[in-house]
């Protein structure tokens, strides 16, 4: 079972999918809690996490997520929270973008002219 660096083991041995799938959950909602105080090393942390995570539920399968309601519903649940801490992060960096922009002004890209050698 794989416990990744920040987190408790847990307290009772189960279903390894189940157990993986919790873990996956708590690693997300501190990812969520570090975009939200813009903690980069909680954010790298975190995603070392859910790295070590997806690898180990990467050998069971996508019929094993359907086989029980319990299982069904912890991959449901961690795939919402991936979808907001997306969301999350591409308004942050929506932002950051605007950020900079607005200190630099516009882009202006030189244009590309043609001008016919005269020889």
């Amino acid at each position: 079972m794989l416990v990744p660096a920040g987190l408790p083991a847990p307290a009772h041995v189960g279903d390894p999918l189940a157990c993986n799938l919790r873990q996956m959950i708590a690693v997300l909602e501190r990812e969520r809690q570090a975009l939200a105080a813009l903690d980069a090393d909680s954010l790298i942390g975190a995603a070392q996490d859910k790295e070590a995570l997806c690898d180990a539920l990467a050998d069971i399968g996508p019929e094993a997520l359907l086989r029980d309601g319990e299982t069904r519903n912890l991959a449901e649940t961690a795939r919402q929270l991936n979808e907001v801490n997306r969301r999350v992060r591409n308004l942050l960096a929506a932002n950051v973008a605007a950020r900079i922009e607005a200190l630099g002004g516009p882009r202006r890209m030189p244009r590309a002219t043609y001008v016919p050698m005269r020889g």
